[in-house]
This record gives C-alpha cells, sequence and structure tokens, in this order.
C-alpha cells in the first residue's frame, strides 16, 4: 500500500508535543484482503454491503500470527479481518522499520470535559495512526498495522435515594419515557433476545439481582482486566437503561481496555449476540477521514452488521462522535422530557451532518437525555465507590447529583444513555418479529420515532451554535424521540404481510378403469329359493368435510369471503397509520 499521497481527504492535524510513550501499545494488523484492497486505501467506503471484501484467507493469517508471534508481539485475539497485538515502541519499530511518536490531541472526555489525551502516530504516513508494512519483512502478509486509540465513555441499596430535583428513576421513568410499558403488557419484554453492551465492566448490583435481570458473567476484551468489578461505573449504570426498554433480554456484558477497543467489540460480535450496544467513540472534529484504528472499527462494525447483528452506538455528547456516524449503525441523539411531559432536544447530546459519509445525519432517533452541565437526569445503579459516584457525589443539582460518594448511585445520563434505551427497544422488536434485519429495524424505529420540534442539540465542531429543532427530520434530534409501543406494533405488522398464498391442492389423477372380471355362472345345487328383500331404508345426507385452517380456506376463497390478504401497500399504510397517529394507541 501506499504512505503519501498527493491529494486526497483532509486528515487529523498532528500536534508538536512529545509525551510519553506507554510500555505497552496496541494495534490491529490487517492481513491480505480477499478484495485486493487494503482497508486503509479504501477512503470511508466500507459498509455491510462491501465487508467481505476485506476479510482475509485463513492461512494467510495464520502465517501473519506466527510472523508477528516470531517478531515478539503478543497476540491478543484474531478476527477475520484483523489480528490484535500488543508490544513495546522498540517492537513495533524494529518489526515494521518505522518510527513511532506520542503526541498529545484535544479529546472529550466523560462530563463533556475538553483536555487532551495522548495518541501514538506514525510520522511516516498520511493516516492518521497508521504503520505501513512495505519496507518490512511483513508486507508480503500484512497491509498495514492501525495504532489503537484512546476512546472515552459518552457519558449499595436496591431503591435510588430520593432527590428534590427533576429526574428520571429506572426502570419506570425510562420505560415510562420511551412508552415500553404498553408493550411489556402486551407480552413484549424482550424474552429471547440477547444484547451485547461493550463497555466499562458490569458489577453485580442489587437493583439488578432483585428484580431478577438476567445477566451473563463478564467477558474480557483484549487487555481487560478484573471482570467482577466496574472501577468506573459507566457500563453498569447504562446497562440499567436497557433494562428499563426490555426487562427480559439476556445481557453480554464485554469489558473493554478503552485503549484497545476493536478487540472488545470482536469479542461481543463472537459472543453472538442480536443486538451489540455502545457507549463510547471518539471525536473526529472536521477531518473527513477516519483515523486508520477507526477504519478497521468501521470494517468490524460493517461485517456485524452485514453478518444480521443490530449495532447501536452514542452520537456524542458535543463530539463529532465515531463510530456514531457510521452508515450503518443506529445513531443515538438525545431528548430532554420535563416534568410536564413536553419535548426539546437536549443541548447536552450532539447532532451534526458527517463530512466523512456524505448524506449522513447524525443522529437517526434519540432517547431520553438530560442538559448541561452535566445531564444530571436519571438515577442509575453502579459500584460503591468507583468512579462515578465520586465524582458526582456533594454537588448541588445540577452541578452535582446530591448523592454520597460511596451509595451505589449516581444521576447522569448523556448520548451514553440513549443508545442502551435504544438497544432495548431494538430488543423488543426483534422479539416481536425475528425475521427483521438490522436495516428494517433502523427504519421501524426511525418511522415511529415521536418528532422533536423545540430546543437546540449541543455545539460540535461542525455546529458550533447547534442544530435548532424543526417540523420533521433533523440533525438535532435525528426523527426524534423513541417511542417502543408504535415501534412493536409497527414490527408485528410487518410480519405478517405479505401474506403468501396457500399452496393449491393437486388434483386426484383420473382412476383408471378396472378390467371387467368375467364371472363363471353359479349352476344352482338346489332350486334356489326368491330371496326377501327388506326395502332400503334411506341414507342420512353426508355431512360436509370439515377441513382444518390451513386448507379450510384457499386465497381465492378468503378474497369472496372479504378477508383480502395484507399486500405490501398495505402494510406501508398501516405502518404509516401508526407511525403518524395523536391518539394513545392501545
Amino acid at each position: 500500500m501506499k504512505t503519501k499521497k498527493a491529494e486526497g481527504p483532509t486528515i487529523l492535524v498532528k500536534k508538536k508535543t512529545q509525551p510519553v510513550i506507554p510500555k505497552i501499545i496496541y494495534a490491529n494488523a490487517s492481513p491480505l484482503s480477499v478484495g485486493g484492497v487494503s482497508m486503509f486505501d479504501t477512503g470511508n467506503r466500507i459498509n455491510a454491503e462491501t465487508a467481505a471484501n476485506f476479510y482475509s484467507e485463513e492461512e494467510i493469517i495464520t502465517r501473519a500470527v506466527n510472523r508477528l508471534r516470531d517478531a515478539g508481539f503478543q497476540i491478543l485475539q484474531v478476527s477475520p479481518m484483523t489480528i490484535n497485538i500488543a508490544g513495546s515502541q522498540a517492537t513495533y519499530e524494529q518489526a515494521f522499520n518505522t518510527k513511532l511518536v506520542a503526541e498529545e490531541r484535544a479529546v472529550i472526555k466523560p462530563g463533556g470535559v475538553h483536555d487532551t489525551g495522548t495518541f501514538i502516530d506514525c510520522p511516516e504516513t498520511e493516516m492518521s495512526g497508521l504503520i505501513s508494512t512495505a519496507g518490512s519483512t511483513l508486507g508480503d502478509l500484512i497491509e498495514g498495522v492501525a495504532i489503537e486509540e484512546p476512546m472515552y465513555p459518552m457519558a449499595a441499596s436496591m431503591f435510588a435515594p430520593h432527590k428534590a430535583y427533576w429526574h428520571l428513576d429506572v426502570p419506570a421513568g425510562v420505560s415510562l419515557g420511551c412508552n415500553a410499558d404498553k408493550a411489556h403488557r402486551s407480552g413484549i419484554t424482550g424474552k429471547g433476545v440477547k444484547v451485547a453492551m461493550v463497555d466499562s465492566g458490569w458489577f453485580k448490583h442489587p437493583f439488578f439481582v432483585k428484580r431478577g435481570y438476567r445477566a451473563a458473567p463478564v467477558v474480557l476484551g483484549p487487555a481487560a482486566a478484573n471482570p467482577l468489578t466496574d472501577e468506573s461505573g459507566h457500563g453498569t449504570g447504562e446497562s440499567a437503561n436497557i433494562f428499563a426498554c426490555a426487562p427480559d433480554i439476556e445481557l453480554l456484558p464485554v469489558k473493554i481496555n478503552f485503549v484497545n477497543s476493536l478487540g472488545a467489540f470482536n469479542v461481543a460480535v463472537g459472543l453472538n449476540p442480536h443486538i451489540i450496544t455502545c457507549s463510547w467513540g471518539s471525536d473526529t472534529g472536521t477531518s473527513t477521514a477516519l483515523s486508520a484504528a477507526n477504519q478497521a472499527l468501521a470494517a468490524a462494525i460493517a461485517a456485524a452488521v452485514a453478518a444480521g447483528i443490530t449495532v447501536i452506538f452514542s452520537a456524542g455528547n458535543g463530539h463529532v462522535g465515531f463510530p456514531g456516524q457510521h452508515p450503518d449503525v443506529i445513531s443515538a441523539g438525545g431528548v430532554f422530557m420535563d416534568v410536564d411531559e413536553s419535548l426539546r432536544a437536549s443541548n447536552y447530546a450532539s447532532g451534526f451532518n458527517s463530512v466523512i459519509y456524505p448524506d449522513r445525519r447524525v443522529p437517526d432517533l434519540s432517547g431520553l437525555v438530560g442538559m448541561k452541565p452535566g445531564a444530571n437526569y436519571i438515577m442509575l445503579p453502579l459500584e460503591p465507590g468507583d468512579d462515578i459516584d465520586v465524582s458526582k457525589a456533594g454537588g448541588v443539582f445540577p452541578n452535582g447529583d446530591e448523592t454520597a460518594n460511596n451509595d451505589g448511585w449516581a444521576a447522569f445520563s448523556g448520548t451514553s444513555a440513549a443508545a442502551p434505551q435504544l438497544a432495548g427497544v431494538a430488543a423488543l422488536i426483534k422479539q416481536a418479529c425475528k425475521k427483521l434485519t438490522p436495516k428494517q429495524i433502523k427504519a421501524i424505529m426511525m418511522k415511529t420515532a415521536r418528532d422533536v420540534t423545540a430546543g437546540n442539540c449541543n455545539a460540535t465542531a461542525l455546529t458550533p451554535g447547534g442544530v435548532a429543532s424543526v417540523v420533521g427530520p433533523d440533525a438535532s434530534t435525528g426523527n426524534g424521540l423513541v417511542d417502543a409501543h408504535k415501534a412493536v406494533l409497527s414490527a408485528k405488522i410487518q410480519c405478517l404481510g405479505p401474506i403468501k398464498p396457500i399452496t393449491p391442492v393437486k388434483p386426484i389423477k383420473p382412476i383408471k378403469p378396472i378390467k371387467p372380471i368375467t364371472v363363471e355362472p353359479i349352476k344352482p345345487i338346489k332350486p334356489i329359493k326368491p330371496i326377501t328383500v327388506e326395502p332400503i331404508k334411506p341414507i342420512k345426507p353426508i355431512a360436509p368435510v370439515v377441513l382444518p385452517p390451513p386448507l379450510a380456506m384457499t386465497e381465492t376463497d378468503a378474497t369472496e369471503e372479504g378477508q383480502t390478504p395484507l399486500s405490501d401497500e398495505d402494510v406501508a399504510a398501516l405502518q404509516d397509520l401508526i407511525a403518524n397517529s395523536d391518539f394513545d394507541l392501545d
């Protein structure tokens, strides 16, 4: 692959500062792609339709793994597209005949805090974070190496503490706000649906245990540790949003090391869930190109969606969020519901039109998110004394949540909360109609969302003044606030039609005539007495045969009885009726 390009999209700005390089550097090596083009030379064109071009042959992968191991790298994970590796600066520089540097770049950390983060880069390549293999002995097997970069969360008793300021509790407040209660009462609760959540971990809080929620043991992503603890609290708290909307799902928690995100995402894919939800990402700013790490992550997301997994990401909290702008994901924005049930765009959540993916509006639709300064809006359970429990404690609302620093509860939200809410609703849809694809689930959620016409979303590098909400879809809240009840009804209708006609019963073939039997005349032994014949009693009329329901009525008969099968147009019309109705559907 080329290491220099005369023309192309604008790239991430690289600053001159030289902080300390960490002892262990994580990266993803891409073996030669079967399509003949490197994933790092495709621009931003990797999606669910093209993902298969960037898989690698098994033999190539095996040889690449052995060669990397011989070069001194630790192999953390092997996927059909990438090999997750770890090693020292010296190991990378020697194996790939290159030079690595560390730089401080502007980032947005949890809580919307603008700060800097340490990024590892290779000055020889134009794409941020890409190591070229052209000048190394590995170039015949590996098309490029993407250095991982930091990602950030987009940020006890079984009872939540009572606080006087307006906020939502789980599960009741979030369920009502997302209009999920009516879906639950109709028997749609997410049962049988598996939702993987890639986050900071998951703590077995009494809130989950006492309510009987189901969660599998935490699976560690590459370079993550301590499966029984959640040092941040982010994953634990945000998972309560899923259960609020879909109480009977099975949660599959994957603990991520936030400087090795692709490996954790691939672990989630390997669990074969129906849905993956992620409340983290990076800020691409005004760049029109992805970094090498994000390009590799984009390919993994596209492959997951192509395999039938619905993937949901947060849009960001003032970020130009990635992967929240990837075209195959459901991008989650934010809407604030006040005590009087009025709706307006959250001024904490991001909204923008992507400059990386043409015609990509972010978000697609929204969940429930609080307002600035801290989005202290949903009281969520977490591990007592963890980072969020401590950081949110003490201050007076709205700057703090007025809880203790070790009670295992904190009020927070952001699009980190919106993504798992949408994941819960997606699980309800999946239960209601198992055959729906990720694309169809996304379309149903967007079509049935409640339009939001007030307020402005948060400012981003692309939208310095934010974006105002207007009538209809916009870049402030997308199509509006998710409506679980309408989405489930729409899914049920889509599952009904079109009804295929019953296979006609084949007519019985003509019966071949039986050859006449030649009967010899019977010779009487004795004189035959005349037979007295009783008068024949009339036979009762034969009752018509009643066929079972599938065979009782052909499509023609059904039409004659006024029960015309649903056509595609009928289904679309009924879905429009549900989506556009102002009355409360029961």
